[in-house]
C-alpha cells in the first residue's frame, strides 16, 4: 500500500476553542496534525510487539473548516529507509479545497524495548 485516505468529521472537540490552540469555534490545527499522523501510522503494516511512532512533522494549515465538515486526509508513502518510513500529507475538506499538507517521518519500535525506556 502506497497511499490511504481516511475521513472525519469535525466536531466541536476538534475546535481550537475546545482544545486550547485558539479561540475560535474551527478545525483545530493540533486536531489536524493528529489526523495526519493517524493516517499515516496506518500504513504501516507491522507483527505483534512493534509499533511505529513519529520523529517528525511539518504541516501547513491553510484553511479553516467549520464544525460539520467532513475532512480527507490522504498519505503517501514517498521513502523506506530501513524502519524509518517518510510520507507526503493531504487534508482537503468537504469541497475539495486543500486545507493542510506536510510531511512526515514514522519510525518502527519494539514496543516493549521502547517503553522500558519511559518507565
Amino acid at each position: 500500500m502506497n497511499e490511504y485516505k481516511q475521513e472525519m468529521i469535525v466536531t466541536e472537540q476538534h475546535t481550537a476553542e475546545k482544545l486550547g490552540s485558539g479561540t475560535l469555534p474551527v478545525f483545530a490545527t493540533p486536531a489536524l496534525v493528529a489526523f495526519m499522523e493517524n493516517t499515516a501510522m496506518k500504513m504501516i503494516e507491522l507483527p505483534d510487539g512493534e509499533t511505529s511512532v513519529g520523529i517528525s512533522i511539518h504541516v501547513r494549515h491553510l484553511k479553516a473548516s467549520a464544525v460539520g465538515e467532513t475532512i480527507t486526509c490522504k498519505a503517501k508513502i514517498t521513502e523506506i529507509d530501513g524502519r524509518k518510513y517518510s510520507f507526503t500529507l493531504e487534508a482537503t475538506d468537504n469541497t475539495g479545497v486543500l486545507i493542510g499538507d506536510g510531511t512526515h517521518e514514522r519510525f518502527v519500535v519494539n514496543i516493549e524495548k521502547f517503553m522500558s525506556k519511559v518507565r
